[in-house]
């Protein structure tokens, strides 16, 4: 069984586009910029965008943080956001999820000029993934591609099974898997909470993309014997028998899975890494597209 180590990975190919960055810079250009704007104090917010900047300078690329109060006005946030787009010296930026209540979330990423939509969340960008255009893949979904690629997982003609039909996870690396190349190629299987015979349907996969949000909700018997397991979840769960109080655990019951899977992405250090990585990947295009 091979543990598909999204941390690793990420930082040895941050190592390769360093070594671009670096061929840049001596060239005598600026490096890439990507900026983030952090609403709040969610410390899961704070966590993930703290992991980004740090890869950002892994990369070489310069990088911003705006932070902003969790009373921030939604007419504020929009103005800054209208900055960014106009600002010749950024190549990227995102707005880190979910925003206050107060906050209208669509009307913020519609805001987003999609040229600068390193997140790949705007409707242009959304449309053009489905209609296999270029443009900015949603970061997680790319970053599960890049893994199955440099892994060598064979997809062509597999099925896949994912398990959640989110916007941001979901339904999007359904649309990349069914895609013509590789990784793609496979017949997919679009699943969630309110699909009928669940566990049956995914005891018929040969890849599991699980990205439904409930901690462990993939039991192990629903893995059969040689699946690939992508865990995107990342969910807190009591435990007084840690120190911090909780622990970290994914969408899929990673001890149970383990025995019947052929491959498994561990949590932490599976999808999220890869997923930071995409970003990086995103605003390196970004910035080429301008140079």
């Amino acid at each position: 069984m091979t543990i598909l180590d999204g941390k690793n990975l990420a930082n040895q190919l941050v190592i390769k586009i360093r070594t671009e960055v670096d061929q840049i810079t001596s060239g005598g250009k600026r490096a890439p910029h990507l900026a983030a704007i952090l609403v709040g104090n969610n410390p899961a917010s704070r966590a993930y965008v703290g992991n980004k900047m740090k890869l950002c300078e892994k990369a070489g690329f310069r990088s911003s943080l705006i932070e902003k109060d969790s009373t921030c006005p939604e007419s504020e946030l929009l103005d800054l956001i209208h900055d960014f787009n106009k600002d010749p010296d950024l190549d990227g930026y995102i707005v880190q999820l979910p925003l206050p209540k107060h906050i209208d979330e669509q009307k913020v990423l519609n805001a987003i000029s999609p040229d600068k939509d390193v997140d790949g969340f705007h409707p242009e960008n959304i449309g053009k993934m489905t209609l296999g255009l270029p443009g900015f893949r949603p970061a997680t979904p790319l970053g599960i591609m890049i893994m199955l690629e440099n892994y060598g997982i064979e997809t062509a003609g597999k099925h896949c099974v994912v398990v959640g039909r989110s916007n941001i996870v979901g339904t999007p690396v359904s649309i990349l898997m069914s895609r013509k190349g590789y990784p793609g190629d496979a017949t997919v299987t679009l699943a969630h909470s309110k699909t009928k015979n669940l566990p049956e349907i995914v005891r018929q996969a040969d890849i599991v993309i699980a990205a439904i949000g409930i901690a462990e909700f993939v039991k192990g018997d629903w893995i059969k014997s040689g699946a690939v397991v992508i865990d995107v979840g990342m969910n807190r769960v009591e435990d007084s028998a840690v120190p911090r109080g909780y622990r970290l655990t994914g969408d899929v019951d990673f001890e149970a899975a383990s025995s019947n899977a052929s491959s498994i992405t561990p949590v932490p250090g599976g999808v999220g890494p890869m997923t930071v990585f995409a970003l990086i990947h995103n605003t390196l295009q970004a910035y080429n597209s301008r140079f």
